[in-house]
């Protein structure tokens, strides 16, 4: 990956850009905004909000006003835990659609594979709401559909029964939580891995003395050398910021390459405070 503006082809074929700007706890109406012309700015090409994240509306007036067309930005909602099940579903994503001031949305995922509301049975949750994505889909309402915070035995039960595979699974992916069996089923689907709170690991990075020197020898912040580390996974890493310089130093980190040593270093990591994938599956 050498700039902003690459991209990875989905399995249905539509190119989703390597590095997302992410609004999650966005709530301020000006920030929400503001970042998001700042990303596109900046060179940023795709935006990711949620229901969940209620920021939808502003999301989409940010990019009415960003100055770029519709169709050079690829959007991303997912579907709020409450809003499960087929007529639900056909439902709320309407609703985001006229939330955010658009005709189509270019992802949608289900958020969460586990929640309260299901009645017990996430398997036929699950199942349901993927049976109104697909329809979504082929009516051109959502020109990819796909899978947010999904385990092994959660892609396995949408595979059994899905007549479009999910083409993004957004997971939480960072040096200490590498969740390389989810990667790997996600991968043999033909399913693009994105990457939420890439820079979650900033506080015990910024004590970490083999890391000091990697940020010396690359000239890049630790931010920069936790996104590049996603790249070179082949993650689709999502970053957040309010503030337009640091949105700008994000997206500075196609001029470098981490050595191989660095990235097994990395990888090797481990953080007792964080969490473990097990404790974001349910919610």
């Amino acid at each position: 990956m050498n700039s902003l503006t690459d991209t990875y082809s989905l399995s249905n074929g539509l190119e989703i850009p390597v590095l997302g700007y992410g609004t999650w706890q966005v709530t301020d109406p000006n920030e929400a905004v503001e970042g998001v012309k700042a990303a596109v700015k900046a060179g940023y090409r795709h935006i990711d909000t949620a229901q969940m994240y209620k920021n939808e509306e502003f999301v989409g007036k940010g990019i009415k006003e960003c100055g770029v067309p519709r169709e050079d930005l690829f959007v991303t909602s997912k579907l709020n835990n409450t809003n499960h099940g087929y007529e639900a579903t056909k439902r709320e994503v309407a609703i985001s659609l006229e939330k955010l001031g658009l005709d189509y949305l270019d992802l949608f995922l289900i958020h969460w594979p586990v929640v309260k509301n299901n009645g017990g049975d996430w398997k036929k949750d699950n199942r349901e709401t993927w049976r109104a994505l697909e329809e979504l889909y082929d009516e051109g309402k959502l020109k990819a559909i796909g899978i947010s915070n999904f385990a092994v035995p959660h892609i396995t039960n949408i595979m059994e029964t899905a007549r479009i595979k999910p083409m993004v699974n957004q997971i939480r992916l960072h040096p200490g939580v590498l969740q390389k069996d989810t990667v790997e089923l996600s991968r043999k689907h033909d399913i693009v891995v994105e990457a939420w709170s890439p820079l979650s690991p900033m506080k015990h990075l910024n004590e970490d003395e083999e890391v000091q020197k990697m940020s010396e020898a690359y000239g890049k912040s630790i931010a920069q050398i936790l996104l590049r580390w996603s790249l070179q996974h082949g993650f689709v890493p999502l970053t957040k910021s309010v503030h337009e310089e640091r949105i700008q130093k994000n997206a500075e980190i196609f001029d470098f390459e981490l050595k191989k040593e660095h990235m097994n270093y990395l990888d090797s990591l481990t953080f007792e405070d964080l969490d473990k994938p097990e404790d974001f599956v349910e919610r």
